[in-house]
Formats: structure tokens, sequence, C-alpha cells
């Protein structure tokens, strides 16, 4: 304690002086000239030198720095400054402040270097003075004289100190050495600092190597490119012709038939001028041959563990469309040259059929396309025009086959029931080589007159009604029929599918947001009616964008958001749709029938309305003319069989029956309505209600027989959906119930009749 020595402290910002090194330093701060000019009256020649922690404020001072001696001192008045030049005398420590103003002062303990003289230390300082020399050589600007003075210094306490203030950079680094009180590690970290920049150094010669040989190279092409077009100049060779040898090249990958035609063409792109239009014309038709995936094809993915686990991913049951798919798969692993079927999606929109075909692709690893037919009428969307046309190019499917590069993608032929029709031909008639295995192995398309194998196309085609398909193309396909979700499904599908994708869409994922099954019910039941879930999705969107809005504007990262029933309409605003039925019952003279459209199942009420007259019967609703026939029936069986039914045989003939379906501007036609037309008449003549929330469906004979109908799964989700609770169907349809999911059926009370008097008792109870 004895060596302790009280100093002025003196502040230093940004740098580190250290011992051995003369240093120039400008002092502007108040405290420091104040510290300098009292210490230059007093005679003390001594001060100690420290380093601020921070280079940019003035915080905590480091503990270890350096007594300094002034050897200068001048005052720059034009800076308001003091320019000192100063001498490193010896490392120190602060054990305590005893003076903070006007400036610092404290007791510095003097520090001693650690140097011990052997063996190890000689070729440490030997290491440090050859790799200093290797760095000095390397740099383009180098004072010769300090190299020289540094070199000579022959203790290896001032050759650290020395090289640490001429080769270091950065506060924390300069410190770090200036508080090694070790010599050999203080050389040690001193070496490998030399070492990182002569390899800085030598990262830096790569670089500039490598930018001068591109630059080199770059001049080099350009000067050759300039030499060569002289040469092709003067030898009549040109840009045009080096093209035509790349073509020649490619031309020799392609199957046999293709390279005799390709080759053909060439030819005759030789012997024509650039400038000629027909030069453009071979030109892009040769484009597209040699563009086309003749031979190239993905490897398919049999494993059908893998296309189950796939398909149960993307969709949720559709157990009959997944079944179909793993039987190809089945067919096609067992035999790889099988033809595949030509698969045909049935249904309403929304229930996922396009999105299962690429959910097909990705379990058999192949590439996905989807064509949209819906509106098209010219034969040449899918065959092409001939190149005799102006613009002429291939048809849809080839080019959709250059789009994806591979032979054997999955094809999606969307909306093949809107394929319309005129004096440009009829393109479902052009489908049909495309969709025929028997056929399609040799598809010739109008413009490139080559045919191209088809066979290993995978092909679906989507519909939402096989009615306005042609026959000779429907009878190329297979069926498969996907009918609308029951409630309980569509609840899965929102919790499992929906639900998690809008979150990530919306960029929610991450938030506390909860559905309940109820909410979700709610929404289904009073905001969409449908037989898909594509409304669904839309509403489950609009909430999360509300509560995007929510998040967004309060910053409410924590909040845990419950869609409950309760709160749906706050989001979703008042409900759009309402349980007609309930309010319906006990009406006199109406009756709930079934029916069937593109989108799905229905109910539609029959009303009928009788008025003084004649027994004249009048029709409206926008019916078709089988719905009309239907009406007619109905009424003529109404009066053969009065006295059966308890109805007054002079009601019959002094008032006139009025039967109307509402919802008039929607087309309606079919015979299905017969039965419900029949009880809504029982039930105006006999003024007695039909039985609360029953339905029917069924076609009738003059006989009273009931026949059967189509559309029996969707007409019993619609019927179920609508609340009702008895639905009555023809004996025949028993068997299509088979179709529709057990937990539906639970819910439900059906009645199969044979006659319209069993009907009838069902009805009123009788």
């Amino acid at each position: 304690m004895s060596d302790i020595k009280v100093l002025p402290v003196l502040p230093i910002r940004g740098g580190i002086i250290f011992p051995h090194s003369i240093v120039s330093i400008t002092v502007s701060s108040e405290k420091g000239k104040i510290l300098v000019e009292d210490a230059v009256k007093q005679g003390i020649s001594e001060l100690f030198s420290v380093g601020y922690k921070s280079s940019e404020k003035d915080e905590e001072l480091f503990e270890v720095g350096t007594i300094i001696k002034i050897e200068n001192y001048s005052k720059d008045e034009k800076e308001n400054a003091i320019k000192l030049v100063v001498v490193g005398l010896k490392r120190g420590k602060i054990v305590k402040f005893v003076q903070k103003e006007p400036y610092f002062k404290a007791e510095i303990e003097p520090i001693d270097d650690i140097e011990i003289t052997d063996k190890e230390m000689e070729i440490l300082v030997k290491s440090v003075k050859d790799a200093f020399i290797n760095l000095m050589n390397k740099m383009p600007v180098r004072s010769e004289k300090q190299i020289k003075e540094i070199l000579n210094v022959k203790s290896p306490s001032i050759l650290s100190d020395v090289l640490a203030s001429f080769l270091v950079e950065g506060l924390e680094e300069k410190q770090k050495l200036l508080e090694t009180f070790d010599v050999k590690e203080r050389l040690k970290k001193i070496l490998e600092v030399i070492q990182n920049q002569l390899e800085m150094l030598r990262v830096n010669e790569t670089i500039q190597e490598k930018v001068k040989e591109e630059i080199e190279k770059t001049q080099r092409e350009y000067f050759l490119r300039e030499q060569l077009k002289v040469i092709q100049k003067e030898l009549g060779i040109s840009e045009e012709q080096k093209e035509i040898d790349e073509i020649e090249e490619k031309i020799k990958f392609l199957p046999d038939y293709v390279q005799e035609v390709a080759k053909r063409e060439l030819n005759k792109l030789r012997k024509l001028q650039t400038i000629s239009p027909e030069y453009h014309v071979v030109r892009t038709y040769l484009d597209w041959i040699l563009n086309l995936p003749w031979n190239e094809e993905t490897q398919d993915n049999l494993n059908i563990s893998h296309a189950r686990k796939v398909l149960d991913e993307d969709h949720y049951n559709l157990e009959k469309v997944k079944s179909r798919i793993l039987e190809y798969l089945a067919v096609k692993k067992i035999k790889p040259n099988a033809k595949g079927a030509i698969l045909c999606f049935v249904g309403p929109p929304g229930v996922g059929k396009t999105s299962l075909g690429q959910s097909i692709a990705r379990a058999l690893n192949r590439k996905f396309i989807r064509i949209s037919l819906g509106g098209i009428r010219d034969e040449a969307e899918i065959r092409g025009h001939r190149r005799t046309y102006v613009g002429a190019l291939p048809g849809r499917i080839i080019s959709a086959l250059r789009k994806v590069k591979v032979k054997n993608p999955v094809i999606v032929l969307d909306e093949v029931d809107k394929i319309g029709v005129d004096f440009r031909g009829d393109p479902a008639s052009a489908l049909l080589e495309v969709l025929d295995p028997e056929q399609n192995k040799e598809f010739v398309d109008h413009y490139l007159e080559i045919p191209f194998d088809l066979s290993k196309v995978l092909f679906i085609t989507t519909a939402n009604t096989t009615i306005t398909i042609p026959p000779a193309l429907l009878d190329r396909m297979e069926v498969i029929e996907i009918p609308g979700y029951t409630l309980e499904e569509k609840i899965k599908i929102a919790e499992f599918y929906l639900i998690p994708r809008e979150l990530e869409n919306h960029g929610l994922s991450n938030y506390k947001i909860k559905f309940e099954d109820k909410a979700i019910e709610e929404i289904i039941n009073k905001w969409t009616r449908e037989a898909g879930v594509r409304q669904l999705d839309r509403k489950i969107s609009e909430i999360l964008r509300k509560i995007a809005v929510q998040v967004a504007e309060r910053n409410l990262k924590n909040k845990k958001f419950i869609i409950k029933k309760t709160n749906v309409s706050k989001f979703l605003g008042p409900p759009l749709f309402y349980s007609e039925v309930a309010e319906r019952q006990n009406e006199v003279g109406v009756a709930i029938g079934l029916a069937w459209t593109p989108f799905g199942g229905d109910i539609i009420f029959i009303e009928a309305l009788k008025m003084p007259g004649k027994g004249q019967l009048k029709l409206t609703g926008h019916l078709g003319n089988v719905m009309k026939e239907s009406a007619q029936a109905a009424y003529s069986l109404l009066r053969a069989n009065f006295k059966r039914w308890k109805i007054k045989d002079n009601d019959l003939d002094n008032y006139d029956v009025h039967i109307h379906v509402p919802a008039g501007a929607i087309p309606k036609d079919g015979p299905s309505a017969g039965v419900a037309i029949l009880m809504a008449l029982v039930s105006l003549f006999s003024n007695r209600p039909i039985k609360k929330f029953l339905a029917m469906t069924g076609e009738i004979t003059l006989r009273g027989k009931i026949l059967p109908v189509g559309g029996i799964k969707e007409k019993v989700l619609a019927a179920r959906r609508a609340g009702i609770k008895e639905i009555i169907l023809p004996k025949w349809n028993k068997k299509d119930l088979e179709d529709v999911p057990k937990d539906v059926l639970k819910d439900l009370v059906f009645y199969f009749v044979d006659n319209v008097q069993e009907a009838y008792r069902i009805s009123f109870g009788s």
C-alpha cells in the first residue's frame, strides 16, 4: 500500500494509452481543462489516464488505466481545447476516488508486469516480430523508420505495449490487453491479432484477384465476340445459324416419330429468311415441339399407407372417394401398365372436388394442374388451332403439359358440366378422345399434328350435375358423387381444417383464439345455407378479420378470444337465415317437399289455396312442364278419391284451386313433388293441417302408386339441416339410405310408402 499515489484522473473517451507509448491527445471537456491547468500550475507532471466503458456516454470508468507523464502542453484557442503530448509510464489501478469536483482524483496502485525470461519467451518474441514483419510487407503504405524502431525493442514488455498501441483497434480489445499483466499472455494475444490481420489481408487479396480475373475474362469475351462477329460476317455465318445448330442438337433427344417432323420443319427453317413471317411461325412450332415432355415423367409413389395419410390430412370423411383412389393405386402397384379410369367428381359447390385432385397428386407424388372448362365454346380450346391460322397455338391440354414439364401429371378438368356449344364446334365432343383410355394414347392436337401419349395422365373431372354432360362423354367417366356434408361433418371440417388454415392466413396462429362447437353450429345454421363449406370458410375468415383489427389496434397480444354461440352475432351481424319450417306448422294447405338441385338438396313449400269458382287449377312458382303435370295428376287423384279422404263433392266443383311454390324466381321441375302436392290439396279441402315437421318426396301415378325418385341422400341431408323430424319416401328408395351417414339417420324417422293412401295415413295420423 506504500506505493499508492494520489493522482488526478484524466478520463479519455474512445481511446486507451499504453505504457511506453507517446500519444497526442486533445482535452476539450471543462473538467479535463481545469485538471490539466491545475496540474501545470502546481507542477504535477503525472496523471492517471483511464477510458470510459462506453464511447458515447459519461458512464463508468474502467478500473485499470495508465500512469502518464505530460511532455508538452499547449492551448488551442480556436478549438477552445488543450493539446497534450504524453508518455505512458506504467499500468495502474484505481483503489478509490478521493475527489470528484472540480475533477476526479483517486488513489492509484501502480501495477508491475509479470515477466519471466525463458526459452518460451524468446520464441514468442521472435514469432511476434516475424509475424509483424510479414504483416508490414503486405501493407501498401508503411513507415520503414517506425518498423525498424519497433523491431529494435529488446524488452518483451515494451514490445507488447508498443505493438498493442500500433496494431490493435477497438476499445474493448485494447482494454483487455491493458488488463493483461502477464507479458507472455499479452504477446500471445498480440500474435493472434497479427495473424487475424494477415488472414484478412489474404482473403482480401483473393477477392481482389477474383474480381480482376472476372474483369479480364469479361473484357476478353467482349473482344472475342467482336472478332467472332467479324469472322461470321466474312464467312456468312449468323446468330440465326447458331440457333439452328442448337435446335438440331436438341432434336436428337426426341422420339423417332417426332424427330422426323422436327427435322423436316428445321430444313424448312434453314431455307427461310429471318424477315419472312413464315420463319417465326416455323420457329414457334419447333419451340413447342422441343419444350413438350415427350419422355419426362415423375416416379409414382404407390405406397397405400402414405396415400391414405395424405388424403386424410387434406379431407374429412369422403370415404367412398378415398377408397376409389386407393383401389386405383393398388391396381397400379400390381400392374404398372394398367389403364387408369377417368374419375368424375360430382357434387355441390364447396365440398372439395378440386382440392381432392390436389390431394391425389400429392399422394401420388405427381405434378398437378387445373384446367377450367366452364363457359368454353370453341373446340380449338381442347384440340388447338391449325397452323394455317394467324396466332395459332395448341389447345389447353398440350399447353398444360408444357407448363408442368412431365407427361404423367394429375389434370383436373374443372366444371365439365358447364361446357357450351356454338358454331365453332362442340368442346365436349373433342374431350371424347382425351378422356378415352383406348384412344388418348395417340391424341393429336391440331397445332402439333403429332400424336402425343396422354395415357399416363390421370384425368379428373368435376361437375355440379351430370344432367348437362353429354351421354357419350359421361359414359367415358366413372362418376363418384360427393354429396353435401352433415352438420357434424361441417363442425369437424371447421375444427380440423378451416379454422387452422384461416388462422395461418390471417397471421393469428400464435394468438389464443378458440371456436366453440356450439358457435360453429350457430354459424352453420344461421349464416350459411349450403351443402359444402365454402360460405362457412368465409364466415370464419370474417370473424378472424374482425379479431385481427382488435389485435392490431389495441396490441392485444395476450388476450384470449373465445367465439361462443352467444357472441357470434357481434362478429357477423344479424342472422341471414331462419328456420321457416318451425314457423309454417299447423297451416292448412301447406306441405313440405324435398328437392334436388345442382347445389345440394333443399326443402320446398307447396301452398294450395281455394277460392270460389268452377273447379279450375292454377299453377305458379316458375314450374317446369314435368312439375305442372305432377300437379295436374295430384288434382285428378284428389277428385277421384274425395270420399276416401273426407272431402265434400261440391267443394271440388264450386272452388278453383291455386297451387304455388314460393321462391318464384327460381325454376323448379321434376316429378318428385307429386306426393307433396297431393297432400297439400288434401289438407286444403279437408281443412286439416299435415303432421308437424314432416317432409315428403315421390312421384305419383294416376293409380295412386308412389314411384322412386333420385337425389335421396341430398334431400335427406337438406331435411335434417332444415329441422325436419320425419320423412316419407317411396318404398323403392329404401336402399338409397345406405349412403346417408348414420348420425343423420338416427335423428330422423322414415316412412317407406308404396301408395298415396299410406302417405295420407302418415300425413294426417289416420
